[in-house]
């Protein structure tokens, strides 16, 4: 398979998972400012939700330049990381209906971590596909972001049943963290291609 038939159905997930948040943002039943703040916790849910997935749409779409051929391990993964991305609807939904409640905001901490968790197996698939001495593996370095969101996302899940708002920050900070693109493979690649081995 080519990498933009990869890229392609990637991209067409994505939209279809951001399309689904939206239409979970109801219109107001009435007309003064007091029905429209009853929206504000699926809106501000619905705001970090949007942020976490155009970071995974950006940062994949670097990092699917890093690969010069698609195998099935590489397939798998990517399947795998669309799964989890595509329930992040439904943790948002539940979040922001529930005016950030304990079990809903741990549950959207996991629905933080297991895309994290599929990020990182799908590095390792483009690894093993492309040899440790492939352009990811030479950008990706010691992957410091990638080590400390998950440690970050466990934090939150357990301070929820605390404090749900610290819980919330903790997310909104590693978005914050991610929400500077991470230059390293475009870095790479701007090397390879100034001087190609």
């Amino acid at each position: 398979m080519r990498r933009d038939r990869l890229t392609a159905f990637s991209d067409g997930v994505i939209a279809i998972i951001i399309n689904i948040m939206v239409l979970d943002l109801k219109v107001p039943q009435g007309t003064d400012l007091k029905a429209l703040a009853g929206q504000i916790p699926v809106f501000l849910s619905y705001v970090l939700s949007f942020i976490y997935i155009a970071i995974y749409w950006n940062n994949h779409h670097h990092l699917l330049h890093t690969v010069t051929r698609v195998s099935g391990r590489i397939l798998w993964a990517n399947n795998h990381l669309l799964f989890w991305l595509s329930l992040v609807p439904f943790a948002t939904g539940w979040m922001g209906e529930n005016r950030f409640a304990s079990l809903p905001t741990a549950i959207y901490g996991v629905a933080m971590l297991m895309p994290a968790a599929a990020w990182y197996l799908l590095q390792i698939a483009i690894n093993r596909s492309h040899g440790a001495a492939s352009l990811l593996a030479k950008a990706l370095g010691s992957d410091i972001k990638g080590k400390v969101s998950p440690i970050l996302y466990l934090l939150g899940i357990a301070l929820a049943f605390l404090s749900p708002w610290i819980s919330v920050a903790i997310y909104a900070l590693v978005a914050a963290i991610w929400l500077v693109p991470d230059r390293r493979i475009e870095h790479a690649l701007a090397l390879e291609f100034e001087h190609p081995s």
